[in-house]
């Protein structure tokens, strides 16, 4: 599927223009939205192919869609009392835990070794998990695990926990290096099972077929994209987010609509994914705030925990775009915070993609509770509602302020090139235009957001 999205991206401009020339928008831009009840009674599709609304945003894919999922998902409050008991009816016997060394300590382990303990079943903790999972952690829990024989894997923390125990999963029965499975469906066997019990509102790794891991060798992030990746069970109680602090909270946050926003401008969109996409932006322009400035907010964390997931489940299917494949290259090579890179980058892109779909932001608008605009209103009420949000969390106000050198930006933009997520960014881009992105995400500001002299203070 996304390979059949190169070729579609590569149509997205062309067929946005011919929608804007055909005079299906009117210049107050309401023709969009002209949806009645006769004319739906009558079959007539009342918003054309790309257009926002009820109908398709992009042409139905031939041979249809595929929808990923987990097994079994355990969500809400108080959702990991109950998956002691799933993992047990799997018949499972000792547990690689895979984590990093932050949550080991804190004591964020010990109701999972809990559970598990209670069900007669061993563990051992591998708390090795770098910020950006590398192929050498994964190397290194997976000797762990044959070390100790385990016959399955419960990753605990946010997306690099996960992704580490993915590629740790994946090996146990695949052999190779990690570096053997980069790109889409290079799986020949299915992997251990997995059990992702999530700590963070954000990356929703637990549930996706998607791990990125970087190549320290090459520093670049290698995505990869199989139905066999995603966790057997995932586990989203609020309850192990309350104690996250602020800064993870809000870069986490910002991921998550990313996701949600990324994916609904997909080029491989569908009505399902679209619907998750939207209701995740609701709920993280409801609650992302009061999260991040209110921890023990329950309500807060419950919803976030639901955001975040209901953007997986839209980019699991969808995929993302051109924001993640430039942030991961920032991860890989500066080390620096996925969720944060997103959200520096988000406006850039967006004001970039609204060239070629400005009638997908109308949507996108109402979801972050902007009300009704027209499509020439909503890409720039949108993006200043992305740079407000950002500046209300403390997100930093761009790429210098995280240490990135401009020096560098060829060097990114090559390795953006070839990011298999920006297979499915409504409109392609070019080295020489990923290049100013970065130049634009270096310079812009945004007032309340942390400048340069302010993190040197």
């Amino acid at each position: 599927m996304l390979r059949q999205a190169l070729s579609r991206s590569r149509q997205a401009r062309g067929i946005a223009s011919r929608l804007l020339n055909a005079g299906v928008v009117s210049a107050e831009g309401t023709g969009l939205r002209a949806i009645t009840t006769s004319s739906l009674k009558a079959g007539a599709l009342p918003i054309p192919t790309e257009a926002h609304g009820v109908n398709y945003h992009n042409p139905p894919m031939e041979g249809g869609y595929s929808f990923f999922m987990p097994r079994q998902t355990l969500i809400g409050p108080g959702a990991l009392k109950t998956a002691g008991d799933v993992v047990k009816s799997l018949g499972l016997k000792r547990a690689l835990i895979v984590t990093d060394s932050g949550l080991a300590k804190s004591g964020a382990l010990d109701p999972v070794l809990a559970s598990l303990k209670a069900h007669d079943i061993e563990a051992v903790v591998f708390s090795g998990a770098m910020p950006n999972p590398t192929d050498r952690n994964v190397e290194d829990a997976l000797a762990m695990l044959k070390e100790n024989n385990c016959d399955f894997v419960v990753s605990v923390g946010g997306g690099s926990s996960h992704d580490c125990a993915k590629g740790t999963a994946l090996l146990a029965t695949n052999g190779g290096r990690i570096h053997d499975y980069e790109g889409i469906g290079r799986l020949h066997a299915a992997p251990m099972p997995l059990v992702s019990v999530n700590t963070t509102a954000g990356t929703a790794s637990e549930m996706t077929r998607f791990m990125v891991i970087t190549d320290t060798t090459r520093l670049l992030k290698m995505v990869i994209a199989d139905a066999g990746v995603t966790p057997a069970i995932a586990v989203d109680d609020p309850g192990m987010m309350m104690k996250m602090p602020k800064g993870l909270t809000a870069a986490t946050g910002m991921d998550a609509l990313t996701h949600a926003i990324e994916a609904y401008m997909s080029v491989i969109s569908n009505p399902v994914t679209d619907a998750s996409g939207l209701h995740a932006m609701r709920l993280i322009s409801a609650y992302l705030r009061t999260a991040v400035h209110d921890g023990a907010n329950a309500q807060a964390r419950d919803m976030m925990s639901y955001a975040q997931f209901l953007g997986g489940m839209a980019f699991n299917s969808a995929s993302v775009g051109l924001v993640h494949g430039m942030a991961h290259q920032l991860g890989a090579v500066y080390n620096l915070p996925h969720g944060v890179c997103n959200a520096v980058i988000l406006p850039i892109v967006l004001e970039f993609n609204a060239e070629a779909v400005p009638h997908r932001f109308i949507d996108i608008a109402e979801a972050l509770g902007l009300g009704q605009l027209s499509f020439e209103e909503a890409p720039g009420k949108v993006i200043e509602a992305v740079r407000e949000l950002s500046a209300d969390i403390g997100i930093p106000a761009n790429l210098e302020v995280l240490g990135v050198k401009p020096e560098d930006f060829p060097l990114l933009a090559d390795k953006t090139e070839v990011d298999i997520c920006c297979m499915t960014n409504p409109r392609p881009a070019s080295k020489e235009q990923i290049i100013e992105l970065f130049r634009k995400a270096y310079e812009q500001g945004s007032e309340g957001q942390p400048t340069k002299q302010a993190a040197a203070a």
